[in-house]
């Protein structure tokens, strides 16, 4: 046993000891000497300023920046249009109801959201077509300066050379601005379009590839389907069927007192129906928008839930109502004296201009209410109904001295615009 580990103890001595690895050392690399290396050159504050500027100037100027004005434009130009179109609309008979209908669902839209910016739709629509409108009128207004001149000059001499040339040349002009304006719309409409004067080339170009017809057919149809008219006119009929049910018996109860001289009880039933035209009002706004809402003519009669709803948001419901009211009274103004047929709808743009927002504020109010799931306190529910009935009050109070102030007379209370448009459906 001695004898095997003496033999062995040379290869357990070599097991046992240690072994030293030299760690491998990389070369240096050869570094330049301080002479060698380039002196930094020092950039002037000034030069280093302008070059940041530079930086955001070419940050401004990407083609994203003039894409967002450019959307920012056509914005604005969209609503001022949308504004015109709808105060157009609102004077004329039948098509008011497409109107009222706008507005409805501008506030139905935003009462299911809660975004006041839902309430804006349809504005690159009204863009394009209020585009349309103001290049065909700029491009007419050569034409009617050649007519009005070529009439002139058939009065001084109707068989003269001179009024027979401008006749001549008012009909050329009229077919070049005709074909000008329909090369533009089949271009698309843009207001670009008017001021390039070689449209009909690329509508010859596009004719002789083919399949232009159809193309024209099928977008001018989805552009047509897509303003939603029928809905709109049903719209705005159901919003105006709901205001009349609630407004025709307090209305004509006022209406009554006109005959205190010879129906000695006249006066009292006037007054009551003051009375009930202050309650009606206090849910009209409401009950109205809840008909876009839901879409059912029936939601008009659902005051329980308008109460309901009350008790959520009190405070946006006060607010929406009391701008409802103030916002209606300067139409009432315009109504002292009569407006011209051919002006008639500038005080639907007032019409627009004021119910608009107040529509906005109305569908804010429900939507508040439609995210809180329980009632608020009591303080502020009996709070916020403290200015309810001094603006009713006050409001009936201006619409009963209306009949003595209005061109129209007694027939002006049934105008109520704040809920129907600034002249009703019968023409009052």
């Amino acid at each position: 046993m001695e004898v095997s580990l003496a033999r062995r103890a040379p290869t357990l001595a070599r097991v046992i000891e240690p072994t030293v690895v030299e760690p491998v050392v990389a070369p240096l690399i050869a570094l330049p000497a301080v002479e060698e290396l380039e002196p930094v050159r020092a950039v002037p504050v000034l030069k280093r300023h302008r070059l940041a500027l530079a930086r955001r100037v070419r940050a401004v100027a990407s083609p994203g920046f003039f894409h967002s004005i450019y959307l920012l434009i056509e914005w604005v130009f969209g609503a001022a249009a949308l504004l015109v179109a709808l105060a157009v609309l609102a004077a004329l008979p039948v098509l008011q109801f497409l109107s009222l209908g706008y507005l409805l669902e501008s506030a139905a839209r935003v009462a299911r959201s809660g975004r006041l910016r839902d309430g804006f739709f349809g504005m690159r629509t009204a863009a394009r077509l209020g585009g349309i409108v103001l290049g065909s009128w700029l491009l007419l207004l050569p034409v009617r300066y050649v007519a009005d001149v070529a009439h002139t000059a058939r009065i001084i001499d109707p068989t003269g050379r001179a009024a027979d040339g401008w006749r001549t040349g008012l009909l050329v002009l009229i077919g070049i601005t005709a074909v000008h304006i329909a090369t533009v719309c089949a271009r698309g409409g843009k207001l670009r379009y008017f001021l390039w004067p070689f449209n009909s080339v690329w509508v010859v170009l596009r004719v002789a590839r083919g399949g232009f017809y159809a193309e024209s057919r099928d977008a001018v149809w989805d552009f047509v389907t897509s303003l939603r008219l029928p809905y709109y006119f049903w719209l705005g009929f159901r919003g105006f069927i709901g205001a009349v049910s609630w407004l025709l018996i307090p209305i004509s109860m006022i209406a009554a007192g006109r005959a205190q001289a010879h129906v000695p009880i006249a006066g009292t039933v006037a007054f009551f129906g003051a009375c009930l035209l202050a309650l009606v009002l206090l849910y009209l706004p409401f009950l109205q928008t809840r008909i876009a809402v839901t879409n059912r003519l029936s939601a008009v009669w659902n005051v329980l839930e308008v109460r309901r709803e009350f008790r959520r948001a009190p405070y946006a419901f006060a607010f929406a109502f009391v701008a409802t009211l103030l916002f209606a009274l300067p139409l009432y103004l315009l109504k002292i004296q009569i407006v011209p047929r051919e002006a008639a709808w500038l005080p639907s743009l007032v019409f627009i201009a004021f119910i608009f927002p107040a529509r906005l504020w109305t569908g804010w109010a429900m939507s508040r209410a439609a995210r809180r799931p329980a009632p608020r306190h009591w303080f502020f529910r009996w709070t916020a109904r403290l200015p309810l009935l001094p603006a009713a009050a006050f409001y009936v109070l201006i619409v009963f001295f209306t009949q003595y102030t209005s061109w129209n007379g007694v027939w002006s209370l049934y105008e109520q615009h704040a809920f129907l448009v600034p002249v009703p459906f019968f023409g009052l």
